[in-house]
């Protein structure tokens, strides 16, 4: 009887180191899982993006490739990524907001970290990063995009034009609230409408409100697709918005007011507390690098920053439009106060 004791507990002894040992196992697989799950997610960037996917793929697909890191993009319009970006203060789910003219990001500086782009030396001398957080990467002409299968004999060459009682309820413009690219274009027209004084140029917004016709479009992608689709006659876009539909052969023209043209850069931002940071200088390092930028010119239509990227095929030169200029201060400091009278103008021609 005790030898059977002996045996049976001699057994146990046994079974019980045998689940320690599997015990510990399953503890060391966690752990590596753990690791391996804490690897994959430093291994991310979390992107805000207002652009066209047509822009946003090439450049993702080509960072992700020489830096092994997987880009999440979040697209949408400026102000909606903007209000995600200052509700998600306390927790920042994004790393990057890239896009946004530095007219409306500028108020919003404080949503940002200061960093200067390792190629910070070849950018053009108008284009420094001078505050510190603001790196610009495009440089972008204000345009008036139009389909020539529906413009007929209508001439359009500037803002005045666009006055044309014909062109009534035709016009695509987005609410400069939610779309960078229409807030240019209201500063714009401020500043050549009113020779240079934007609050002369309100008398001009008031009449160009008036053959919106009631039609105020939510972002800026509803402009150039709906010019390019045969949805309006004209629209209010920015240049490379509507260069791609005039390389893909799309019955549509640029044109570049004659009245003066506001080209502004945007820029590429790291929101404050980015949980990737080390991966977020990689992307504003390799979206300013030579490489990228002459692939921005040279297949997504958009002028570079760089002093040593030759200018991109088929679109204007700068020295041929009328380039007239705003006022950085007096813009950022009437911002929510031109875009309160904005919507009171347009409300009150209804």
């Amino acid at each position: 009887m005790k030898k059977v004791l002996a045996v049976l507990l001699t057994l146990a002894m046994a079974c019980t180191l045998l689940a320690g040992c599997g015990g510990g196992q399953k503890e060391a697989s966690s752990k590596a899982t753990d690791k391996s799950s804490s690897a994959e997610d430093n291994n991310r960037l979390v992107v805000y993006c207002p652009h066209p996917l047509a822009f946003i793929n090439p450049l993702v697909q080509e960072f992700e490739k020489q830096s092994g890191i997987k880009v999440e993009v979040i697209a949408a319009g400026t102000g909606e990524l903007l209000k995600r970006v200052e509700s998600e203060k306390a927790n920042p789910l994004g790393d990057i907001f890239w896009g946004g003219s530095l007219n409306t990001m500028k108020p919003k500086a404080n949503l940002f970290e200061n960093y200067t782009s390792a190629n910070e030396g070849h950018v053009q001398q108008a284009f420094k990063n001078t505050e510190g957080s603001m790196t610009r990467f495009t440089d972008i002409p204000s345009v008036i995009m139009v389909n020539t299968n529906l413009i007929g004999d209508i001439k359009v060459d500037g803002y005045e034009d666009l006055l044309n009682p014909a062109l009534k309820g035709k016009i695509a413009m987005a609410d400069p609230s939610k779309s960078s690219s229409s807030y240019e274009h209201l500063i714009n027209m401020l500043y050549a409408m009113g020779n240079g004084n934007p609050e002369q140029g309100w008398d001009y917004v008031e009449k160009f409100c008036r053959n919106l016709d009631g039609k105020l479009l939510s972002g800026s992608s509803a402009v150039y697709k709906g010019v390019a689709d045969g949805e309006y006659a004209v629209g209010c876009t920015f240049e490379e918005g509507g260069a791609v539909y005039v390389a893909d052969g799309a019955p549509v023209k640029l044109v570049y007011m004659t009245e003066g043209v506001i080209s502004k850069p945007d820029g590429i931002y790291i929101i404050k507390s980015a949980k990737h940071m080390e991966n977020a200088k990689k992307f504003i390092d390799f979206i300013t690098s030579k490489d990228a930028q002459t692939l921005i010119t040279q297949q997504l239509h958009r002028r570079s920053v760089r002093d040593d990227v030759a200018p991109p095929k088929g679109l204007l030169p700068k020295d041929q439009i009328k380039i007239i200029d705003d006022e950085d201060a007096v813009v950022e400091k009437n911002k929510k106060t031109w875009l309160d009278k904005f919507k009171d103008v347009f409300t009150s021609v209804q």
